[in-house]
């Protein structure tokens, strides 16, 4: 009774064509109705679209669908973190900016960075503070999130802005011996996390160095479209509506210290929004009343404005657009949106792993890749392929170590070069995809769409070109003695 009806079958190429194909169809048509608003909804369906073709074609091999059910499970399972996250990053933004953070941040950062260097200077500062905690997430939504808004009240492009931020954060993503997927990438690998960065800094450093020379000279030949008085008229404005004090900084302080003591990322976030919010209602008081009206009693009016801003984000009106636009943000439910897209995508990458479809695709990839810069292009287009349709830098990650190590052992190429391609194909290359769960983060925490920011995450362009074009040179590529083919299959086990 509990064997299967049908025999479960390996997947054909069209059984796996099939369901990217439906993707590419989906995603090209929500895009093509809607423009950037299909983030708002339709590349969601879109997804839950594919992630009903891919079961079918599951169910069509053989497999149960309490099978496919459990997939889903999981592919759930593997994002709550992530989730969590978002919701955290969503309230501390909301609180941030009732309590002031924000806005003194913007205000003090105004007066240090002037606008013709303002790109190369938001990558270096996310680059030096990403390195320090060894988060990209955080990064962006702290210090990332304050350049933006500094880059507003300047007149500079958000886009641009957001690309050097992004940039920034991805350095230190990827060379931190604090960050999560550094230690993931290593691990993967079988080598020593620190051989491993020593590895990444002959592309990441090129790449950093590529990136800002491009926002230096995006910086020089690009004019600000605010005017002197202009930005001084908004910053007489937040000067007048919030207590501009240091005092207003000690929650971004707190988060730091969190993040050094390896406290898990949404209770740092979190823990940090609500010292904002006690903090605030004794920097702020008349900001809070008029959040959340005058009159009763003003302890209880206190915890009802940091609860709503927790919820539903801040919002104030200045009279000012810029002023109002920068402040008027986040809340919990701004991250709805995000998490609805983070886990139509996840599930729908769980589905083509699960059943081996890809698999099925990048077996051929790899009997093709006849020379090493072959198997290097190979390796990056299964990476940044599994950020495209999985959904998540982890599986990115995860399968491309899994799928090609035996391969590298026999070819005689040392594991660490595949721990840096890895690195440079799976995890910086994720904010580039809409839908995936780090594209989707940074376009939500940033304000600003991932297809608008993309032309201009210059190092994540940067960085898996250059390791890329060292499998084809030999430049820095580390040989091995081949290993045979038993050796290889133990390896692969």
């Amino acid at each position: 009774m509990d064997e299967p009806l049908v025999k479960e079958r390996e997947p054909s190429l069209s059984d796996a064509l099939i369901p990217l194909g439906a993707l590419a169809v989906l995603i090209a048509g929500s895009l093509a109705l809607f423009g950037l608003d299909a983030l708002d909804g339709p590349i969601q369906v879109a997804l839950l679209l594919c992630c009903a073709i891919a079961a079918l074609v599951a169910i069509k091999n053989g497999h149960r669908f309490d099978a496919v059910q459990e997939a889903a499970k999981g592919s759930i399972a593997s994002v709550t973190s992530a989730i969590f996250i978002l919701f955290a990053v969503g309230g501390l933004i909301g609180v941030w900016n009732l309590s002031g953070t924000i806005p003194t941040l913007v205000y003090y950062g105004i007066q240090v960075l002037s606008p013709g260097f303002f790109y190369a200077a938001t990558a270096l500062i996310c680059g030096v503070v990403a390195l320090s905690i060894g988060s990209s997430w955080t990064t962006a939504a702290t210090i990332g999130v304050g350049l933006v808004g500094i880059g507003d009240l300047l007149g500079v492009s958000p886009a641009i802005t957001a690309g050097a931020v992004i940039s920034g954060a991805y350095l230190g993503d990827k060379t931190s011996p604090l960050s999560e997927t550094t230690i993931l990438t290593a691990q993967l690998a079988g080598v020593d996390v620190y051989e491993h960065i020593k590895r990444q800094v002959w592309t990441s450093v090129p790449a950093f160095v590529i990136a800002l020379v491009a926002f230096t000279v995006f910086g020089i030949v690009r004019p600000t479209s605010h005017s002197d008085l202009v930005t001084e008229t908004d910053l007489d404005k937040l000067n007048q509506v919030f207590s501009i004090t240091p005092w207003a900084l000690l929650p971004l302080v707190l988060l730091i210290v969190m993040s050094f003591k390896k406290v898990p990322a949404s209770l740092a976030l979190l823990a940090s929004a609500l010292f904002a919010g006690v903090l605030g209602a004794f920097l702020q008081p008349k900001v809070y009343a008029d959040f959340i009206g005058h009159g009763g009693n003003v302890v209880i009016n206190s915890i009802k404005a940091v609860w709503r801003a927790l919820a539903n984000g801040f919002s104030i009106n200045t009279g000012i657009t810029d002023v109002d636009r920068l402040l008027s943000r986040g809340g919990m439910d701004s991250m709805l949106m995000t998490i609805w897209l983070i886990l139509g995508a996840v599930t729908f990458g769980a589905m083509l792993s699960e059943f081996g479809l890809i698999e099925r695709l990048v077996q051929p990839m790899i009997s093709a890749a006849t020379s090493t810069g072959r198997l290097f292009a190979t390796v990056f287009a299964c990476a940044f392929g599994l950020n495209l349709v999985a959904g998540d830098q982890y599986i990115a990650l995860v399968l491309p170590n899994r799928i090609f190590k035996a391969e590298f052992a026999k070819r005689g190429l040392a594991p660490t070069n595949l721990s840096r391609l890895a690195a440079d194909s799976g995890t910086v290359t994720s904010p580039l995809v809409p839908w995936n769960s780090c594209g989707a983060f940074m376009g939500a925490t940033l304000g600003v769409a991932t297809l608008s920011y993309v032309p201009y995450a210059i190092f994540c362009y940067a960085s898996p070109a250059l390791s890329v074009l060292y499998g084809f040179t030999g430049f820095r590529i580390e040989r091995i003695e081949p290993a045979s083919s038993s050796l290889a299959e133990e390896t692969k086990s």
